[in-house]
């Protein structure tokens, strides 16, 4: 059998350093064609241990919502950045993720003393540790990957009642057949779509639909 996941490793070495506000810092949404770029950053209580929050992935859409509210209530700050379509298009998927984590740590209400981030590398002032698939090895990286997760959903949710012939709600805007044959009946949301990933754009070239 696998050997389980110490969740807390990586900030139980920054604790034993004296570090208090170890912040979790993850994106969602580089794939998808459709929506905004999420990105969350999460301070834990020194002494939070919830055995419950993994990777958003790995987890229900229920679960997810329920350990939503418990981090947000028990969080000693967490901020949560959209990272717009279009800006997306202009900065590329990773540009955007290290501009929505930057902005991010600047809109915790605590300055954190380190930052644990999922893969990507931040040249920022603050100390920073990236961690390849950290949201599966801390605690704060996971917490920070909810957030984001059930954020983005609920957007996608919402325009799912604006453009419902889309099925944003099934979807979440991410490449799926029936999001491919919407796109080639009814054209991209100039508002929603990302016109730089190729699918989007191969059909907006090739049809004579405008942007909605």
């Amino acid at each position: 059998m696998k050997n389980k996941v110490n969740m807390h490793a990586f900030e139980s070495k920054y604790r034993l350093k004296g570090y208090k506000h170890i912040a979790g810092l993850d994106e969602v949404g580089r794939g998808p064609w459709a929506g905004p770029l999420v990105v969350a950053a999460v301070i834990l209580p020194n002494d939070y241990r919830n055995e419950k929050i993994i990777d958003s992935k790995q987890l229900s859409e229920k679960k997810r919502n329920e350990l939503y509210v418990e981090i947000t209530k028990v969080a000693v700050a967490y901020s949560i950045v959209f990272i717009t379509p279009d800006e997306v298009d202009t900065l590329n998927p990773k540009q955007a993720s290290i501009v929505g984590m930057k902005k991010t740590i600047d809109e915790l209400k605590i300055r954190p003393d380190v930052c644990l981030i999922d893969a990507e590398k931040l040249n920022v002032s603050y100390e920073t540790q990236s961690i390849i698939k950290g949201d599966e090895k801390s605690i704060s990286i996971a917490a920070a990957s909810i957030l984001a997760k059930v954020q983005r959903d609920r957007y996608m949710e919402s325009m799912d009642k604006r453009w419902p012939h889309f099925h944003f709600a099934k979807h979440k805007g991410y490449g799926t057949l029936e999001h491919l044959k919407a796109l080639r009946k009814y054209g991209p949301i100039k508002s929603l779509h990302r016109f730089s990933y190729k699918p989007v754009k191969k059909v907006f070239e090739a049809t004579s639909i405008r942007k909605v």
